[in-house]
């Protein structure tokens, strides 16, 4: 627990590196566990495959830079030129004056195209991450774009299955117990605004966010603020990107 950003984020995620998930991924059904599946509508495109710079191409890039976190719950500092499947991220977690360090590791990407149960085909892009060491929860969630290649409608969906941790300061596991689940719903809804937000704006003329470089080397922190906020951003290309 911190009052202000972490000041050396570049040696937490030397740290993390050797890290190991902090649960057992095959035993997320018992007492305690939360699994949860939150849709949020982006917009709508012709039938078929992504338009290009549609809001399908927008939002998968705004969701591997993480560019989707409400800022005032949760910021991110990562190696820009890392893999995206392998990726460390130092999660900041923000809660009124309090900012908490959780590390967690990028498991998985997707891309698919896949069968509804309603008979329709469905594109998906997106990636996961799983909790590790000394994290206040353990799971795993799932960031996916969702295109409907029939209806052309286009979702952001969160999957997510997650658990307190056990937590050995009392005041923390106090806070978490009382604030925990309504901070994670909360971060839920705002992710999906905030990422219909920005896809609108993106397609009105307005500049696609990217995550500020915070050197040295390629350490970056997102999401990025809004323009309107008048903070400074400094971005960096990345070698990597969805495949949209």
């Amino acid at each position: 627990m911190r009052f202000t950003a972490h000041p050396d984020p570049e040696g937490f995620l030397r740290e993390i590196s050797g890290y190991g998930l902090n649960y057992d991924p095959s035993e997320t059904d018992g007492k305690g566990w939360h699994h949860d599946r939150v849709r949020h509508l982006l917009g709508d495109e012709e039938p078929g495959e992504p338009v290009p710079d549609g809001p399908f191409e927008l939002a998968c890039r705004m969701v591997h830079d993480y560019e989707f976190a409400e800022p005032s719950i949760m910021r991110a500092y990562f190696h820009a030129d890392a893999p995206l499947v392998g990726r460390d991220m130092l999660l900041e977690g923000r809660f009124v004056v309090l900012r908490f360090p959780m590390g967690v590791r990028v498991d998985a990407a997707v891309d698919e195209v896949r069968e509804r149960a309603d008979g329709t085909r469905e594109r998906s892009w997106g990636w996961s991450y799983r909790t590790l060491e000394h994290h206040l929860e353990r799971g795993r969630l799932l960031y996916e774009v969702v295109k409907n290649l029939d209806t052309g409608r286009v979702e952001f969906v969160i999957t997510g299955v997650s658990s307190r941790a056990k937590i050995p300061n009392p005041v923390v596991a106090l806070g978490f117990g009382l604030f925990g689940r309504w901070t994670q719903t909360r971060f839920y809804r705002a992710a999906g605004r905030r990422l219909a937000r920005l896809v609108a704006e993106v397609s009105a003329g307005g500049q696609r966010p990217e995550p500020q470089w915070r050197g040295p080397g390629d350490i970056v922190v997102a999401p990025t603020p809004r323009a309107s906020s008048g903070a400074p951003v400094r971005s960096r290309e990345r070698r990597d990107g969805p495949a949209a």
